[in-house]
């Protein structure tokens, strides 16, 4: 149950990833406030722990001394913040925003500047690993913002968080994040399109992977993909399609305004544009190998 005394911490976004967050605060004896949202995961853990329900996003801004976005990304971002029952409609003076979504930095800076005017604080502090690891409360984050506010925020990030890095000012996280992003997916769709090939070409899988692990394709990404290869098992690595096309697609926008090369990062996006487009956007990245391979996806498990 919630001590008295701490800080009162808001979170929009209670799905896969925004549920183990909210549970570990709330274990970790914070008060909390979450947004009602049909999108949420089941929440009866969260309420038996005394957090409390809010209608809209400016009434857990109203009740909140930290709001915590979890949400998919920019436009959902922008859309909590400044819609007329958004969060800056509720913030009071002082209230500290921290975003853990994975959105476009340039965006992000015109997200903190709007905070700060509303006399708030802002931090992006964006996420990696899967919701098994945000359920243990063992995630990864990725910070920017001022030094101090990142000090005095951190007890709270600890409550859901493994390992937590300063990347710098604001954006520096979402940089960073989009950054990790485009070498695990990119990474991904190389050794799904390796995996078709060699269905195709009556490659023993188990070979395949037996030497790619003792060999240059070790590695997360093929400790993530390897039980689907094995055995149709997603479960280690249950990201939709859809959200890797979006995380390319801020990439390549990221890439585009920066000047920097990002011919790769295309064709890396289209291959999961493509996929999307056939009709498997909701399934996890695993099953693009059958996409890839001209196969039917079996249902995820």
């Amino acid at each position: 149950m919630a001590e008295a005394g701490k800080t009162r911490i808001g979170i929009i976004g209670v799905g896969q990833m925004g549920h183990g967050i909210a549970f570990n605060i709330a274990k970790a004896g914070y008060p909390l406030v979450f947004l009602d949202h049909p999108g949420n995961q089941p929440v009866d853990d969260l309420l038996a722990r005394g957090a409390t329900k809010a209608a809209t996003a400016a009434d857990v801004a109203r009740q909140a001394d930290m709001v915590i976005l979890c949400v998919t990304g920019t436009p959902e971002v922008e859309d909590v913040l400044f819609k007329p029952d958004g969060v800056l409609a509720g913030m009071r003076a002082g209230t500290v925003v921290v975003d853990c979504s994975t959105a476009i930095p340039s965006s992000t800076l015109k997200v903190a500047q709007a905070v700060e005017k509303a006399g708030g604080l802002f931090l992006d502090a964006p996420m990696t690993r899967t919701p098994k690891e945000a359920a243990e409360g063992r995630l990864n984050l990725i910070v920017g913002g001022d030094p101090a506010l990142f000090e005095r925020c951190k007890p709270v990030l600890q409550a859901y968080a493994e390992n937590i890095v300063h990347a710098g000012p604001i954006g520096s996280g979402h940089r960073l994040k989009l950054l990790h992003n485009y070498v695990s997916l990119g990474f991904s769709a190389v050794l799904a399109e390796a995996a078709a090939c060699a269905r195709m070409a009556d490659v023993d899988s188990a070979v395949l992977l037996d030497i790619l692990a003792k060999g240059g394709g070790d590695g997360v990404v093929l400790g993530r993909l390897r039980p689907y290869i094995e055995s149709g098992d997603t479960g280690s690595f249950r990201f939709s399609i859809a959200n890797a096309l979006k995380d390319m697609g801020y990439y390549t926008t990221m890439a585009q305004e920066t000047g920097a090369p990002h011919g790769t990062a295309q064709a890396i996006r289209d291959t999961y544009a493509r996929a999307s487009q056939a009709g498997i956007a909701q399934a996890p990245v695993p099953q693009i190998i059958e996409y890839l391979a001209g196969s039917e996806p079996p249902p995820a498990r």
